[in-house]
């Protein structure tokens, strides 16, 4: 097995790392790797956004309501950026109303995380740690102001990286019986029991989160997450919206 895809198989979160920086030429090929991802109709949709303020990382970890991120020594927020191409007509004498459709907020969602997964293997073939954090969506609304991000952008999620400063325990995947199909969508007959031996693993998995405990089965981690919905992520279409995004529903 080669050495990509073994640090790929021994992904893991890392959310605490130690003092030593980031060395400025493993942050530049790490951004070069971002850069050079493959993207939707070559249109180059996202951006990334590095945040070393300090009052900026402490405003993050608030919205993601998780106290390390304020620590990171690397923050990356990957956007879409459709506001740049945009700009690019307009300064050309254009403007099209296909700027604000879906199909180009998507084609720049789609970058973004297709980035994020491209930095994260760089980080970690680097021999760092990362951990992705979609909690930057728990307010939409508010990461747009704290990165003062223009219309027709949207923060779609952050890597926070450094050298790792814990060993979390490996976590435990679903079989790929349900997630990999052929040909078409496989329903089955019956997910508890589908899913009874993942559960049983699961619960032999530590957190680091949570003071180094086991986890909740599968099963009751799903249904916690349908009985807590967020409030604002319900409603982060409205904030596409305002960000000059033409729903068209």
């Amino acid at each position: 097995m080669n050495q990509t895809i073994t640090h790929q198989l021994n992904h893991r979160s890392i959310r605490e790392f130690t003092d030593e920086p980031v060395k400025p030429e493993d942050l530049k090929l790490v951004l070069e790797v971002a850069n050079h991802t493959a993207t939707s109709t070559g249109m180059q949709s996202a951006a990334m956004i590095r945040v070393t303020d300090t009052a900026k990382k402490q405003a993050l970890s608030e919205i993601c309501q998780q106290p390390y991120v304020a620590r990171f020594p690397e923050l990356i927020i990957f956007i879409v950026d459709v506001y740049r191409n945009a700009r690019i007509a307009e300064d050309n004498g254009y403007q099209f109303e296909s700027e604000r459709d879906m199909d180009r907020f998507f084609q720049g969602w789609t970058d973004a995380c297709l980035m994020a997964q491209n930095a994260t293997n760089a980080i970690e073939s680097l021999g760092m740690g990362a951990v992705f954090l979609g909690s930057i969506l728990n307010d939409s609304a508010a990461t747009i102001q704290v990165l003062k991000l223009p219309k027709l952008t949207f923060p779609v999620l952050g890597v926070g990286f450094g050298w790792p400063n814990q060993n979390p325990q490996l976590k435990p995947r679903l079989p790929l019986e349900l997630r990999v199909f052929e040909n078409e969508y496989k329903i089955l007959a019956d997910y508890k029991e589908a899913v009874r031996e993942y559960d049983e693993e699961m619960q032999t998995y530590y957190d680091l989160r949570e003071a180094n405990r086991r986890v909740d089965s599968f099963t009751l981690q799903v249904i916690k997450k349908l009985q807590n919905p967020s409030d604002k992520r319900a409603k982060i279409l409205q904030v596409v919206r305002d960000q000059g995004f033409d729903l068209k529903v």
